[in-house]
């Protein structure tokens, strides 16, 4: 599609290719995608934001039933058709609310924050691992592995178990392909039937689109297997989580080189990445309890980051506000070609906008106030004792939900970046999950408890 194409162009060529309805899909708090159907006759006005919206009918648009309309203006340059129903076309869209952009709107969020970025002269690279496992769901709603065979203590990589699936990853693989992603690498995951798809990295707000509409994607190939694709972070207490690692760097805008890339020889740390880089990621660890919330933002997110659990082997989860070279105990790992950083806490449950844009403003606070990280953290750091972790100066991250939210709302760099509204939103939200979670019974207090007294 144009770049820039203008409605009635773009309309044309649309219905050319046989297209009958059009959505503009923006997301609620949870990053879940939104929107109405518009036929494409009406495209025109479905540019200019025809489409109104009661926000109180959804999570996190901080409306109350008496308020008006909140209106949904499509990404026109941003588009594509539906690989597995081509008479449906998709663009990202952005609130806004009496013809301005809707500050309780996380994609206009990150929008703000890369004009920020801009300002400096900065352009913003992202890539996300999009990580998730395959199952079967029973009528009751438990998850099981497809494969009774799937069995392997470590299953990383496991060449029979991809195939075994390779009717749904070849659909998501190809559809990847056709919508130009460029996907570079796939694989059986360290979980049963856990998969990962790596896609070439893009602009911040691309990629963030490209997630939410891959999480859509995977589930609707996998269901026409019988199957759902859950990016539940951790489905099974015995198996990996599934995380949605963050990789990124800052770009000149004018001359599009990658502002993080250093000789490894050149960088006195030996990590192959700039001062910009390391102030950046000085930034990221200041907030990095707070980002947290956003990163990890259910209450499952927690029962993945923990250094073992029900497993016999580390659980690769980053529980440290750390950093270092191709050390995955760190949440902030720099790969061994340099030139990039990973913030591995976030999972795949995250809503890649909000996520984003906190992290961005943290690096860019990190350059303004020319912070530095501190020395790389290069051991096991799992195997170190509390007190060692404390001669180093690391704590953990936030353990739970409820520790994570505390976190985010008692930093005020949260509100300034995103504002009040916004911050009391995810708040409201993810309080409220946290209490209606201690309010159910679990299987594992009935099995404990039941019997003992």
């Amino acid at each position: 599609m144009n770049p820039t194409p203008s409605p009635a162009s773009l309309r044309d060529e649309l219905k050319a290719k046989g297209v009958k309805y059009c959505i503009g899909a923006y997301v609620d708090i949870h990053g879940v995608p939104k929107g109405k159907f518009v036929p494409i006759d009406h495209f025109e006005d479905f540019a200019s934001g025809s489409e109104l919206y009661t926000g109180y009918a959804l999570d996190g648009l901080g409306q109350l039933p008496n308020d008006d309309e909140i209106s949904s203006v499509p990404d026109l340059s941003r588009g594509c058709i539906l690989p597995w129903n081509k008479e449906i076309a998709w663009f990202p869209a952005d609130n806004t609310f009496h013809g301005e952009p809707y500050p309780i709107s996380t994609r206009v969020a990150l929008k703000k924050q890369l004009d920020e970025a801009a300002k400096m002269g900065f352009g913003m690279n992202l890539g996300i691992e999009c990580e998730l496992y395959v199952v079967k769901q029973a009528a009751d709603g438990s998850l099981s592995i497809p494969n009774h065979d799937d069995n392997l203590n470590k299953a990383c990589y496991d060449i029979k178990r991809f195939l075994d699936r390779y009717p749904w990853l070849d659909k998501v693989a190809t559809a990847i392909n056709d919508l130009g992603w460029d996907l570079y690498s796939l694989d059986h995951e360290d979980g049963h039937s856990q998969f990962e798809f790596d896609f070439k990295y893009a602009d911040a707000l691309t990629m963030c689109d490209r997630f939410i509409f891959f999480r859509l994607m995977a589930k609707h190939y996998a269901a026409e297997e019988g199957l759902l694709a859950t990016f539940m972070p951790k489905p099974f207490a015995d198996k990996t989580g599934s995380g949605a690692h963050f990789n990124m760097s800052l770009y000149d805008i004018h001359t599009g080189s990658n502002l993080f890339k250093r000789d490894h020889a050149e960088d006195p740390r030996g990590l192959g990445i700039s001062d910009l880089a390391y102030q950046f990621i000085a930034g990221v660890l200041k907030h990095g309890p707070a980002l947290c919330a956003t990163f990890a933002p259910t209450v499952n997110s927690y029962k993945r980051l923990v250094r073992q659990g029900l497993m016999s082997y580390y659980s690769w989860a980053p529980v440290f506000n750390s950093y270092g070279r191709n050390n995955r105990t760190n949440s902030v790992r720099v790969p061994m070609a340099g030139g990039r950083f990973e913030s591995r806490n976030a999972d795949s449950a995250c809503n890649p906008y909000l996520a984003a844009t906190l992290m961005l403003a943290a690096g860019l606070e990190g350059i303004r106030e020319n912070l530095d990280p501190g020395i790389a953290q290069e051991e096991n750091l799992y195997a170190l004792s509390p007190a060692e972790l404390a001669a180093r100066g690391i704590c953990e991250l936030p353990r739970t939900l409820e520790e994570a939210v505390a976190a985010f709302a008692a930093d005020p760099f949260v509100e300034k970046t995103l504002g009040k509204e916004l911050r009391d939103e995810f708040i409201t939200y993810k309080t409220e999950e946290w209490r209606q979670y201690h309010q159910r019974v679990s299987q594992w207090e009935v099995d404990t408890y039941s019997r003992l007294f």
